[in-house]
Parts: C-alpha cells; sequence; structure tokens
C-alpha cells in the first residue's frame, strides 16, 4: 500500500483512505448500516494497509461514527488513523459545539482523534464559524491532546478558500477533486491555493460517487484500449493520488469488489505518465460530448421574448450532467429568479434561429424541464 508522510513528520499515512459514508447498508433507502458486510470492508481495509478512516457526525443518518467505533475497537488505536468532522449546520448554541463534540468521542469509543475537521465549509458556514469561535474551541482541544490535527472540509469557491486559510492556520483541507471536477469545479485552483500554503489536501469525491467508475460507452472504451488490465474507477484513483501535495485519497467503499480494486490499485500504483493524462483528456472530451448541450454561451439566442435565461438554464444543465450532484442542481436552479425559469418557454422558436450551433433549444429546455420537474418531485 503507497504511503505517504506527512508533513516533515514519521507520521506514515496511507494514500487510499477508507471514507465511510457509503458503507454496505441493510436498506438501501435508508442509512442502517449492514455490521457484518461493512466489518468485512473494514477488516480487509486493515489487512491491506490502509490506515486512514474518515467519518462524519451525520453520515448513514448519524450511525457511521457508532459502527466505526465499533469495528475499530479491535484494533490497536496507534496503528490507524480516525478523522470526523463538526457539522457547522447544526450548532445553534455555544453549548452544542461541546455536546456534539463529546457524543463523537464516545461513538468512536476513543479519546483522541488524529485529525478533526469542520465540516463542509462555504462562506456562509464560516460566518457561523467566527460567529460560535469554534476555531477557539478546537484549538483547546489540539493543545490537550485531544485533537491532534485541525482543518476543514471545503465546499465554496477559489475565493472563499483563499479567505479561510488566511485567516486561521490549518493542518490539512479536503477537498473534492477528480479529472472532472479539476476545471468544472475549480479543483485545479483550490488545489494550488493548497500547494502553494503548504496545506496537505485530502481528496473526497475521487469517482465522483461512482460517476467515473463508468462513463459512457466511448470513454470507457478510450480507457480500456489504453490499459485492458485496468477498471475505469482505476483512472480516477491513479488521477488524485499522483498529486504530489496529496496526503490521501478517500473513497466510500460499499463492497468488496470495490476496495478489492482500489487497494489493487494502491499496492502496484503507478503515477499517471503524460501518455495517461492524455487518455483522460480523449476520456473526459468523449464523456461531454454524449451529455452535454453544446452551449458556448454566445447569447445570440437572447434576449427571450418571455425572459428565459437560455444560456444560464444550458449552463445549469450541463454542470449537472458532468456532476449528477441533484441537491447541487436543485440549489442551482433555486437562484434563478421565477421571470427566467424554462416554464416561461412558449417554444416559439425565435432563439434557435439564432443559435450558430444549431441546437434545437426549444426541444431542449422542455427536456430540461422535465428533468427539473422530475428533480424537484423527489
Amino acid at each position: 500500500m503507497l504511503k505517504r508522510n506527512y508533513k516533515n513528520t514519521n507520521l506514515s499515512i496511507s494514500v487510499l483512505g477508507l471514507g465511510c459514508m457509503r458503507l454496505p447498508k441493510i436498506n438501501p433507502d435508508k442509512g442502517d448500516i449492514d455490521y457484518e458486510k461493512a466489518q468485512e470492508i473494514i477488516d480487509y481495509a486493515i489487512t491491506h494497509g490502509i490506515n486512514y478512516f474518515d467519518t462524519a457526525y451525520m453520515y448513514h443518518d448519524g450511525t457511521s461514527e457508532k459502527f466505526l467505533g465499533h469495528a475499530l475497537k479491535k484494533y490497536d488505536r496507534s496503528s490507524y488513523f480516525l478523522t470526523t468532522k463538526m457539522p457547522v449546520w447544526m450548532v445553534d448554541t455555544p453549548k452544542d459545539i461541546e455536546r456534539i463534540f463529546n457524543d463523537q468521542l464516545e461513538k468512536l469509543q476513543t479519546d483522541y482523534l488524529d485529525f478533526y475537521l469542520l465540516h463542509s465549509l462555504t462562506k456562509e458556514h464560516f460566518k457561523k464559524c467566527k460567529e460560535f469561535k469554534l476555531y477557539d474551541f478546537l484549538s483547546e482541544k489540539k493543545e490537550k491532546g485531544i485533537i491532534r490535527h485541525l482543518g476543514f472540509s471545503f465546499h465554496d469557491t477559489p475565493d472563499v478558500l483563499r479567505e479561510i486559510c488566511d485567516t486561521y492556520e490549518w493542518d490539512v483541507v479536503q477537498i473534492q477533486l477528480n479529472y472532472l471536477d479539476w476545471e468544472v469545479q475549480d479543483a485545479k485552483q483550490q488545489y494550488e491555493i493548497l500547494e502553494q500554503r503548504h496545506i496537505p489536501c485530502i481528496i473526497m469525491e475521487p469517482v465522483r460517487g461512482g460517476a467515473l467508475a463508468s462513463l459512457c460507452d466511448t470513454s470507457n472504451k478510450i480507457f480500456k484500449a489504453a490499459r485492458p488490465d485496468k477498471s475505469i474507477a482505476s483512472w480516477a484513483i491513479r488521477y488524485a493520488a499522483t498529486l504530489p501535495n496529496v496526503m490521501t485519497v478517500l473513497s466510500g467503499m460499499s463492497t468488496m469488489d470495490q476496495i478489492i480494486d482500489n487497494v489493487n490499485t494502491m499496492t502496484n500504483f503507478e503515477p499517471l505518465n503524460s501518455e495517461d493524462y492524455k487518455t483522460i483528456e480523449k476520456s473526459v472530451a468523449a464523456y461531454k460530448t454524449n451529455i452535454t448541450i453544446p452551449c458556448t454561451g454566445c447569447r445570440y439566442c437572447m434576449p427571450c421574448p418571455q425572459g428565459v435565461s437560455i444560456p444560464k438554464i444550458f449552463k445549469l444543465y450541463n454542470e449537472y450532467a458532468i456532476s449528477k450532484n441533484k441537491d447541487g442542481y436543485k440549489t442551482s436552479y433555486n437562484k434563478v429568479p421565477e421571470s427566467e425559469r424554462i416554464n416561461n418557454c412558449i417554444a416559439c422558436g425565435k432563439c434557435a434561429t439564432h443559435c450558430p450551433q444549431s441546437i434545437e433549444i426549444p426541444e431542449k429546455l422542455k427536456t430540461i424541464k422535465n428533468l427539473t420537474e422530475e428533480l424537484f418531485a423527489k
């Protein structure tokens, strides 16, 4: 198993970490963890050199920490690194902070945490952190040795990341990074911001919640032609792990097949070379061509007589088509003023006559309208 030392210490951390947000479940529609199957995954991980385990207060409807405490209890506490997170959005009073933190220690059956993160920081969540002096609280825990390393996980713009990084001193930062998000979700900028500040990265969603384990047929064939012996998912794991400032790559492995494949990838690790990057570039290009609307944002279709913000709607759809992030799409769509939404379209067709890409705009808008109604109905 490939390992890297944390900064200039002798802490040797497996570059493949086990994320405990997608453990095997008894019922796929509920958070109930299948203890027997999940324990098998934990045991396989430990046996094959994985020593970094990540969880959070709300994973699996609040049961992930309790399971992980149970699953790791039989192992020497010094043999693995344990990480959990403070759910900032659940903090309404100062008393909530202490209560949640103590509850986490109890569930995890430990008296210290190797890494502790403020969960899912955004501009708004960071304001709340400062309001409740969360950093001060956690710094005190760090001084007492209850927390060994302090950081945050992040979901916002590069500018917000710079602000948070420069406000306090951080040991690690967890970001979403994969070969699709490198440009689409500003992962490249985020990675570079952390690299410039010498803050090690923890990578989440390297396989995009499984989306990069199987792309479109054309993309899959490109990968298989280059390396018939490697899984499609292995390309995504290798992409993240090749980056030098990455401390560990988290993968939520819910089946034995997944963990066996990932362990094989990281036990016999091959960093990406120039030809590999070209292969990924070709595969991504094919993937985007198959699933996105080829709108360039030229705005030749505007103004719409009914006020529909066509380029904006297409941009939101394309981001969803690539990311498969349903909640993200709904959040973004809710920010579109009602006067600019798809339901105002009367399919007059004026827009299509001006489109240099020859997009059948009314038809595409109808497709997006149906998708939007379906997503909001769930």
